[in-house]
């Protein structure tokens, strides 16, 4: 055995040399990890006792990508190219044992490989798009002279990790191996080859599949066509697509140019700034400063839910999908039916489309049971989880009853989305044991899930929650008690400006475009359409005195009656409407206001700015821990364009001052409402940004 460096060793198994990765965690191309590989390979090719190569690396994966804490670094010499020119360069076979996962620079690097061996559960993919780039080592113009530019395009803009099997029905896997025995297939498979004689294919000279789709420009018109809607926004869908156009239309060498160039924009701009900040702000968020990582945890066996509606519902399937039981307790027998059915119904749904299989759909039903009793169904369970409506009489008098029905140490947990959990945990004998965990509608689908800690909120129940969520796939950030917790509490600060801005003359639609164009999936209002503009309103206590008042009375109540803020066609289509304008237009006439022109930048200003600052207001009360937290918040349950990073990296990228002095500037003009976060001062007046606390 020859050891390269720390993390490299090169030994000779027979006729055939095995250069051994191992770098853990996930064996990411750093700096020595670069330095090992350049210099194995050099030393295996310059070995006349090897007849080929086999790269393999120890751990749990193959190389899992770069090292992204090097990201907007100068890269530390060998760079990655030059470690792919020993590999693709060699004067005998190399072969790629790939398992885990062949991500980023990890399958770059396996596409300078003449061949690629991998086990079944192996995965391989450039994600690199989910951070606002696109592959900078050659994936671009390797990719397509394997699988095919329109596999590629697929490819490259999903960021989708291939399992092993359709990697090789593809051409990207050449053999699969068995699970455990991979260097052994690896290196039987470099011998095959060096017996047959079989040549040593560079990608880079495979021109087949690219020139087959020379000269057919609709490949990529037709393919952006189809995907303009989920890629609106974005730059990294784009700038891969061209990549993939020059790797069709122009020699490897002026392709990897384009490449090179594009990659740059990419990298020294805003975007991928905000979504490598995002990928970290994620990370980030699991980690509680006074939690320590070895805090015991209780085991979630079984999980109770109350209330069979959407939301209960949704909750439910969390769990079942995670394979834990969950019983849900409703008061009548209907209620309970029609939610069991609706399950299944959403679990029907996904099979239909391919997400899961009509024997998963049984499997995860038989999960779920239902029940009419909690004292029956609730004593043997390590959670509950509480979703009914909002009001705290209700949820008190259920916390009562959970109290005295729930064995010692089960988690009582609340789904409210801004009730006071303290008041609720009160009524209970165990407050220690009394946790928020706000879910976001659907919550089957939905990704965020704010967990909420309140004043007597165990640490052991803190740990348990923050891994359960992401055992059951959720992005969990941890917040503080207070009315509407972190993301309510923000939006309710631009609602409360975007309702104003109508009585000021902006139209709602004109809201909505402004929002919508700076990243948002819809604006408020449509938001209001589409929820249902009479959540929480009363025909019997409706007195007219705003506008919604008016729509709902007119029984315009959303997309679902037709007409709401907008009036909708038979496919759910909106357009803005003259009688919404009527209505609004005879409020601001009343008011004794003057409606006057509002333009785009004002409107997002309004709305974006006092959110800011309600961010600043929850972190100095200790709200939420970090400034990023808020970020992840935004990001997963509100819909903020994550090319934008969040409403506080937003803030830092428009500068605290800026953000400080329209404040100023509202405020003096509109009233007190507007009076900037003592912290947004004391950032401003120590030159620093929320990036900083």
């Amino acid at each position: 055995m020859a050891e390269i460096n720390s993390v490299t060793d090169l030994t000779l198994d027979g006729d055939v040399a095995v250069i051994t990765l191992n770098s853990p965690p996930v064996n990411a191309l750093s700096a020595p990890v670069r330095e090992g590989l350049f210099e194995a390979f050099k030393a295996a090719s310059a070995n006349d006792a090897a007849k080929a190569i086999v790269l393999i690396c120890e751990g749990r994966t193959f190389i899992a990508g770069a090292d992204i804490t090097e990201f907007g670094a100068p890269m530390a010499p060998p760079e990655l190219p030059d470690v792919q020119d020993q590999i693709e360069g060699a004067s005998k076979p190399v072969v790629a044992a790939i398992h885990g996962t062949a991500l980023g620079g990890g399958l770059e690097v396996a596409l300078c490989a003449h061949y690629r061996v991998a086990v079944p559960s192996a995965r391989l993919g450039l994600p690199e798009v989910a951070l606002g780039l696109l592959p900078g080592a050659g994936g671009t113009q390797r990719l397509p002279r394997v699988v095919g530019p329109e596999r590629a395009l697929e490819m490259m803009t999903s960021g989708r990790h291939v399992p092993a099997k359709e990697a090789q029905a593809i051409g990207l896997v050449d053999e699969l191996a068995e699970e455990g025995k991979l260097r052994e297939a690896a290196v039987a498979f470099a011998r095959k080859v060096v017996a047959e004689g079989r040549p040593l294919r560079r990608i880079r000279d495979q021109n087949e599949k690219v020139e087959a789709a020379r000269g057919k420009p609709e490949i990529f018109a037709d393919f952006r066509k189809a995907n303009a809607r989920k890629f609106r926004g974005f730059l990294a869908p784009e700038y891969n697509i061209r990549c993939i156009e020059a790797a069709v239309n122009q020699p490897f060498d002026e392709g990897m140019a384009t490449e090179r160039k594009l990659f740059l924009e990419l990298m020294n701009g805003s975007q991928s700034a905000a979504q490598r900040y995002s990928f970290f702000a994620e990370r980030t968020a699991q980690k509680v400063p006074d939690v320590a990582d070895d805090t015991p945890l209780i085991p979630i066996k079984k999980v109770g839910v109350i209330g069979a509606g959407t939301m209960g519902g949704g909750i439910a399937m969390n769990f079942a999908n995670a394979g834990i039981p969950v019983v849900i307790v409703e008061v009548k027998q209907d209620a309970l039916d029609r939610g069991l059915a609706t399950i299944r119904k959403n679990y029907e749904r996904t099979a239909s489309r391919g997400g899961i299989t009509a024997e998963q759909v049984e499997q995860r039903m038989s999960l779920i049971s239902g029940s009419l009793s909690m004292e029956d169904s609730f004593k043997d369970v390590d959670l509950v989880i509480e979703a009914v409506f909002e009001r705290m009489d209700i949820k008190k008098d259920i916390f009562t009853k959970l109290d005295a029905i729930c064995k010692p140490g089960a988690i009582l947990a609340t789904n409210t989305s801004g009730l006071d959990i303290d008041e609720i945990a009160s009524v209970t004998k165990r407050p220690e044991s009394v946790i928020g965990l706000h879910f976001f509608s659907p919550a089957n689908v939905m990704k965020l899930l704010e967990i909420v800690r309140a004043d007597h909120t165990s640490k052991e129940v803190i740990a348990t929650s923050m891994k359960l969520a992401k055992q059951i796939g959720k992005v969990a950030v941890l917040v503080g008690v207070c009315p509407g917790f972190v993301g309510n509490r923000i939006l309710g600060a631009r609602q409360r400006e975007a309702q104003k801005l109508v009585m000021e003359g902006a139209m709602p639609w004109d809201i909505d475009r402004a929002l919508y164009d700076f990243g948002f999936p819809m604006g408020p209002f449509a938001m209001s359409d589409l929820a249902g503009l009479d959540i929480g309103w009363v025909k019997e206590r409706s007195k007219g005195e705003s506008i919604r008042d008016v729509l709902c009375e007119a029984d315009r109540r959303g997309q679902k009656t037709g007409a709401g803020y907008y009036d909708y066609d038979e496919n759910r289509v909106a357009k803005p409407s003259p009688f919404t304008e009527k209505v609004i237009h005879d409020f601001i006439v009343k008011s004794g206001a003057n409606p006057r022109k509002i333009d785009d930048q004002e409107i997002l200003e309004r709305c974006i700015y006092p959110m800011i600052n309600e961010g600043a207001k929850i972190l100095e009360e200790g709200k939420a821990i970090r400034a990023s937290d808020i970020d992840v918040v935004w990001q997963n349950g509100y819909g903020w364009p994550v090319y934008r990073g969040g409403p506080m990296w937003y803030g830092d990228q428009v500068g605290p001052e800026k953000v400080l002095a329209k404040m100023k500037e509202f405020q003096a003009k509109m009233g007190d409402q507007f009076k900037p976060a003592a912290l947004l001062e004391k950032l401003v007046a120590d030159n620093k940004k929320f990036a900083d606390l």
